[in-house]
């Protein structure tokens, strides 16, 4: 499990215009885990990074979303909803690497799934701060204010 301090993993995701490395960026970035898409709060979480995109983008913060979800389905997902942000499929490696595949239990039963999580990286690839357990209604103001609070440090 990544920990504030720790580097960006190397693993790989796969974005709509091929893969996408996540170690060695010269950018600050917001990579949110999520679990499916459009479900509810995925669908409104995915809204609410893609009406505060631009904001981001003048900070000079890159935001990537991530699911287990294939790229038509993200296509789909974004047509869908009109949304902006960038959405990644994982097959699993970088979901391990940040500890987010966890065991949940729904009704009493036990299944494999993604703990909705958002992590906040600085320009030099380490974790500035994470969020596990997250609850959609104000997170992505929250990430936004840190995100300002990081760069004005």
């Amino acid at each position: 499990m990544i920990e504030p301090g720790d580097a960006l993993p190397a693993v790989m995701l796969e974005g709509k215009d091929g893969p996408i490395a996540l170690a060695g960026r010269k950018r600050p970035l917001v990579l949110y885990f999520y679990p499916k898409d459009d479900t509810a709060g995925c669908t409104r979480e995915a809204q609410d990074f893609s009406a505060r995109l631009t904001d981001f983008a003048a900070l000079g913060v890159d935001v990537l979303g991530v699911s287990k979800d294939n790229a038509a389905k993200h296509r789909k997902f974004s047509e869908k909803y009109e949304l902006t942000v960038p959405l990644a499929t994982d097959d699993g490696t970088a979901m391990e690497a940040f500890g987010v595949w966890i065991e949940k239990q729904l009704y009493g039963r036990r299944y494999m799934g993604v703990d909705r999580s958002t992590f906040l990286f600085g320009p030099d690839g380490k974790l500035v701060r994470a969020w596990r357990k997250v609850r959609v209604p104000g997170h992505v103001e929250a990430v936004l204010a840190a995100a300002k609070e990081m760069l004005d440090r």
